[in-house]
């Protein structure tokens, strides 16, 4: 069986995530295979329109198939993951810049490398199934594949939240928070893809798209704001910890559960992102980390603990929410100099 379905149907170029069974995760050769189809159907006149979807009920793609790393990783082999995250970014960054309309349907589970094949289309739709994350701090990485543009760009600190909280968004919050633009009830899709392969127009999106359940978030906006809008982690953990309310301390279990080293370079990494405002610029941020997260981070650690020996009992680096030198948030994030990041054209 195929790991994706890629073909022309119509007018519309399709790609169909296909690994149900491993909840669709990302392999790097899925990878190589999506990018492909982004540079075949650019300059392709007779494709109108992306179609991306995923086959199963419990995701869209519940992030990257990160073993082959940490097996690598583990013998010391580097190279491996850093060629992932370097092929897998290009793309993502051809996926944001793609030139024409690009939907995508998220059912279930979106989190990690998924964020970065449904999140950056230009019409993202979400169900009542939907959950979406960014949960990388939980093993050690940061937010990726260009969620830091995401986050830098949700309302008021809503982005440093979730990328050190690691929350889930349903479908109401993910709009919120900007990682989706359209509530439509499973059971609609067939018809929305049989309208979108006739006449590859975007415009049939909008019009079986309804109005989604109330956010969570959006009521909790101000407390959010209140304690994230520090500049860095340990500033978050201060704020949480001198504030004695059930946000407070349900926020700061959260955060003790994440490797503190990931949480804050991702509090620096929006910061900076906030500034840039672009997604080759949040996906060389990123990519400073990720290039050094095996051998001088919490990745492996994190892996082993959450996925080899699922003890969930991390050994990190640092060991509190204020423990995280700025020597070492810096050091995370200086420019790669060996292995550049390249977008190609």
């Amino acid at each position: 069986m195929m790991d994706i379905n890629i073909r022309k149907e119509g007018v519309v170029g399709r790609i169909t995530l296909n690994r149900p069974k491993a909840l669709n995760a990302l392999s790097y050769g899925m990878c190589l295979k999506i990018e492909k189809a982004l540079d075949s159907w650019k300059d392709d006149a007779s494709i109108k329109l992306l179609l991306i979807d995923a086959e199963g009920d419990r995701a869209f793609c519940a992030g990257g198939d990160i073993t082959e790393m940490y097996n690598t990783g583990k013998n010391g082999d580097f190279d491996y993951g850093r060629k992932f995250w370097r092929d897998e970014y290009r793309m993502n960054a051809k996926m944001f810049e793609f030139p024409k309309p690009v939907v995508s349907l998220m059912q279930g589970f979106t989190m990690g490398g998924g964020v970065g094949v449904g999140c950056h289309a230009s019409h993202r739709v979400v169900c009542d199934s939907s959950q979406i994350a960014m949960p990388e701090v939980g093993i050690g990485l940061i937010p990726d594949v260009g969620g830091s543009l995401i986050l830098a760009r949700a309302p008021g600190r809503l982005g440093e939240y979730l990328g050190t909280t690691a929350a889930r968004l349903g479908p109401a919050d993910a709009i919120y928070a900007g990682f989706s633009d359209y509530y439509i009830p499973e059971n609609e899709w067939p018809a929305l893809i049989a309208k979108l392969v006739e006449s590859g127009d975007p415009q049939a999106v909008d019009t079986l798209a309804m109005i989604a359940p109330e956010s969570t978030f959006a009521k909790q906006k101000t407390e959010i704001d209140k304690h994230f809008a520090g500049e860095s982690l340990s500033d978050i953990a201060r704020s949480l910890t001198a504030s004695e309310d059930a946000f407070s301390d349900e926020t700061l279990k959260a955060l003790n559960r994440n490797a503190p080293l990931s949480m804050a370079c991702a509090v620096e990494i929006i910061h900076r992102v906030r500034g840039l405002d672009t997604i080759r610029a949040a996906l060389e941020q990123e990519y400073r980390f990720t290039h050094r997260a095996m051998e001088h981070a919490d990745f492996l650690e994190g892996i082993r603990a959450q996925i080899i020996d699922k003890d969930r009992n991390p050994q990190w680096k640092h060991k509190d929410l204020q423990s995280v030198p700025l020597i070492d948030v810096t050091s995370m994030l200086l420019p790669v100099k060996d292995v550049a990041l390249e977008f190609g054209e």
